[in-house]
This record gives C-alpha cells, sequence and structure tokens, in this order.
C-alpha cells in the first residue's frame, strides 16, 4: 500500500567541488536518465539565480535538453519563480516543452525570487516582490486556455494543451492559493518544514474542485541519502550539512565534498540550526529510508514524494536513487 505512493526526483543541478559548470549539467542529464529508469514519476529542476554552486537558472532550457535525452519521465519546473518572468513567456516556453514532449511536462510555480535581492531587481526590474502572484497567476492560466478566443493574447505555442500547473510553496500562502484555484501543492520541506503540517491542513481544508483537478493532491519535497551503511550515509550528508552552513553564512562556495569532522567546520548554534531546519531529511540504509518514507507518508497523507540529494558525487548519487527505488519497489 505505503510503496504505492509514486517518487520522484527534484534537482538543482549543482556544482560541485571539481566539477565545471558543463560537467554538472552532463551530471543531471545522467541522473534524469537513471531515475527514469529506476521507475522515479518525475524529474523537476529548481529555477535558481546568482549562486556560484546552482546551474538551473535557466530552467526551461534545461529541461528541453533533459526531454530530448529521455523518452517516458514526467519533467517540469520545481518551480519557475513566477516573479521573475512576464507569464505570457513562461506559457510560451511550457507550450514549447508540452509541443515537443506531449503529456510530459509539469509547470511547477513558486513566488520567491529563488536568489538575493539585489538579483531579484536585476531579474525583474521592478520592486514587485511576488505579492501579485494570484494575479500573475491568473495572466498564466488565461494564456494557456482556449479562453482568447480569435484576437485576444494567447500563447503560441501553449494555448488549449491543458498543462498541469502546479503551485509550490513553503507556507501556507500557495497552500492556500492552490486550494482556491483546485491545483495539485508541492511542499518544501527539504529546507523549510516549520509551516509543513499547517499548509497541508490548509489546502486540504479549503481544497475547491476544478477542471484540472477534483481531489486533492499533495507532494512533500525533502532530502534523502540512501547507502549500504548508516555511517556512510551519514558522512555522505555532511555536503547537505555543508551546504546550508554556508548558505547561512552568506558564504557562496561550490558544492563541499564530505567530511569526517562537521564540529571544525561549524558553531554549537549554527548546529542546532541546521540540524532543525533538516529535520525531515532521510539518510540511511534503504531499509531505515524506507521505514522513514513510510512514516513521512503516514504523518502528512502525502499523495507522492520527491526528494533531493546533496551529494557531492554524482555517481553515488545516482546510486542512492537506485537504493531507494529498489527498496520502494518503483
Amino acid at each position: 500500500m505505503k510503496q504505492s505512493i509514486p517518487l520522484s526526483v527534484l534537482d538543482l543541478v549543482p556544482i560541485a567541488e571539481g566539477f565545471s559548470i558543463t560537467q554538472a549539467l552532463e551530471n543531471s542529464t545522467k541522473l534524469a536518465q537513471a531515475v527514469e529508469a529506476f521507475g522515479f514519476s518525475r524529474y523537476w529542476i529548481a529555477e535558481h539565480h546568482n549562486f556560484i554552486n546552482i546551474a538551473s537558472a535557466a530552467t526551461s532550457v534545461i529541461l528541453s535538453h533533459i526531454g530530448a535525452k529521455t523518452s517516458k519521465i514526467r519533467i517540469g519546473s520545481g518551480g519557475i519563480m513566477l516573479p521573475n518572468h512576464p507569464p505570457l513567456v513562461i506559457a510560451e516556453q511550457f507550450g514549447t516543452l508540452e509541443s515537443l514532449y506531449p503529456n510530459r511536462i509539469d509547470l511547477g510555480l513558486g513566488r520567491a525570487p529563488g536568489t538575493d535581492q539585489r538579483t531579484a531587481m536585476a531579474l525583474r526590474r521592478d520592486k514587485n516582490d511576488g505579492s501579485d502572484f494570484p494575479q500573475m497567476l491568473n495572466y498564466l492560466q488565461y494564456y494557456l486556455s482556449n479562453e482568447a478566443g480569435k484576437n485576444g493574447i494567447k500563447a503560441i505555442p501553449g494555448y488549449g494543451l491543458n498543462i498541469p500547473i502546479w503551485l509550490l510553496g513553503s507556507s501556507t500562502f500557495s497552500a492556500f492559493l492552490a486550494a482556491q484555484k483546485g491545483l495539485p501543492f508541492a511542499f518544501a520541506s527539504h529546507f523549510a518544514p516549520d509551516a509543513m503540517y499547517a499548509a497541508i491542513r490548509e489546502y486540504r481544508v479549503n481544497f475547491k474542485p476544478s477542471k484540472q483537478l477534483q481531489e486533492p493532491y499533495i507532494i512533500i519535497c525533502i532530502n534523502a541519502i540512501c547507502a549500504n551503511t548508516q555511517e556512510e550515509a551519514e558522512f555522505l550528508a555532511t555536503t547537505e550539512y555543508q551546504k546550508f552552513l554556508y548558505l547561512q553564512r552568506g558564504d557562496d562556495r561550490l558544492l563541499s565534498k564530505p567530511t569526517h569532522d562537521m564540529d571544525k567546520l561549524w558553531e554549537d548554534w549554527e548546529e542546532q540550526a541546521i540540524k532543525h531546519k533538516l529535520r525531515e531529511s532521510i539518510w540511511g540504509t534503504p531499509e531505515y529510508v524506507k521505514q522513514k518514507l513510510e512514516s513521512l507518508v503516514e504523518r502528512t497523507g502525502a499523495n507522492e514524494i520527491m526528494i533531493n540529494s546533496w551529494i557531492h558525487d554524482p555517481k553515488i548519487r545516482i546510486q542512492s536513487y537506485e537504493l531507494i527505488s529498489k527498496v520502494w519497489q518503483l
């Protein structure tokens, strides 16, 4: 029963120590091909800007490449940060993707900038803080619909293609909006678990059926690492610890190699804060990961789990997903 819950993949296209941007893109392409073969349902890429260790800025471009290198796995954005873009441009980009790869495209949307405020201004060229996200969503849905008629503005390609739209969030705002619009909702427990239960409750209580979705559908996103031993998994997880440590410090650096001694790198208060933020992360043997995933499904009622893995070595990252797929019987 629990193993029938689909598993999917989130990828930020990490640029790790010792790898170029070109290699990072190739590593993510190989990951997408691998998880397709392993039986994962979706492969999503998250838009970020001006991070030295993340190569996913041109999300639509990467998805087009991934689509050409895979054949059946659903691909999409997890998500496009809509306030960074004119809605018509996103409608056209994802209409083009859907036309290239029919019935495989997901359009996940967020309202955060995916970067710092200075870079957000460079992207948006105004003081848009995301407060008009609901209106931008309305425009986007309109451009992708058949409502425009002969003389209205519509996305070409895109209009009438029924591209699934998802709302992503780390608070109750997008949960409530997704419920009101009758859209599926993905919650970001991989970096902001504090509001997880409140957002799930807000979404379920307020859900209104739509043409796209008749019943609530929730993806819970977490970080996970699977290895043959608990010790190995916890060693690999020090890359994730370092990622959040340096992010918290404002120290932008390439994704770090794992270390045997985190205590030399962080202060006690930093350790406490980061472990609190990453408390939903799952690191361990296949059976341990399975047990924790089952618990997550039971606690949240998730319809699907999406997994991100901050693993330095791209081959080990693929092996981690393979171990999870086998124990989950994908």
